[in-house]
């Protein structure tokens, strides 16, 4: 239900559980981690879905049973946020729950016009994961980030990308092109050029 492809320096992860809107197991989640922390020698990586969902989080019986509180949440948006490539998320659709995360955690956001973000953790009882608030928070603002946080607030693409959420809506036909686009000239880079301008960057 993860799928990872590699083309030289540029790796491309897929979720695929859409009969389910490809929400995460506890076993997806710890894979998802497990190819994060070991992505240092990818140039590009690139985080998508398959269907009209990219993530809707945790699978419900398993945040039931614990996963909503699970460490390997934070240990997969850490390692991409750490990660000295170029990361991308090509969000071929709605994103909620935890799995805003590993988007949060990414250096660009791309979307389908159809996506939409919302990250329930308080009607639901838990706290968001420790570092997600802040990399919301800075993308879009403390208030924005609790308009979704606390107050709830589902947000379409075209608000989210006015919010800087998003960096580009993109047809769901031209979403792997344009994530494959905005990787080729990190791609046709000296390494060490790339990877001094994200360190500068940050």
């Amino acid at each position: 239900m993860i799928t990872l492809e590699k083309d030289g320096g540029l790796w491309t992860v897929t979720i695929d559980r859409q009969d389910k809107a490809n929400s995460l197991t506890p076993e997806m989640l710890a894979e998802l981690a497990d190819i994060a922390e070991g992505a240092a020698e990818a140039q590009v990586l690139i985080l998508t879905g398959k269907g009209k969902v990219f993530s809707a989080g945790a699978d419900l019986e398993a945040a039931k049973a614990g996963m909503a509180t699970s460490p390997d949440w934070e240990r997969l948006s850490g390692a991409i946020a750490g990660l000295p490539g170029l990361t991308i998320a090509a969000l071929n659709g709605t994103l909620a729950g935890g799995a805003n995360g590993m988007a949060l955690a990414c250096d660009i956001r791309i979307a389908v016009p159809s996506a939409k973000f919302f990250y329930p953790v308080m009607k639901l009882g838990y706290l968001p994961q420790p570092s997600d608030p802040g990399r919301m928070a800075a993308l879009i603002g403390p208030s924005r980030a609790k308009m979704i946080l606390m107050g709830g607030q589902k947000i379409e693409a075209a608000e989210a990308l006015a919010w800087g959420l998003i960096d580009r809506i993109v047809e769901p036909e031209q979403l792997m092109d344009m994530a494959r686009a905005l990787a080729a000239d990190t791609l046709a880079a000296r390494p060490e050029i790339a990877l001094g301008i994200k360190a500068l960057c940050r």
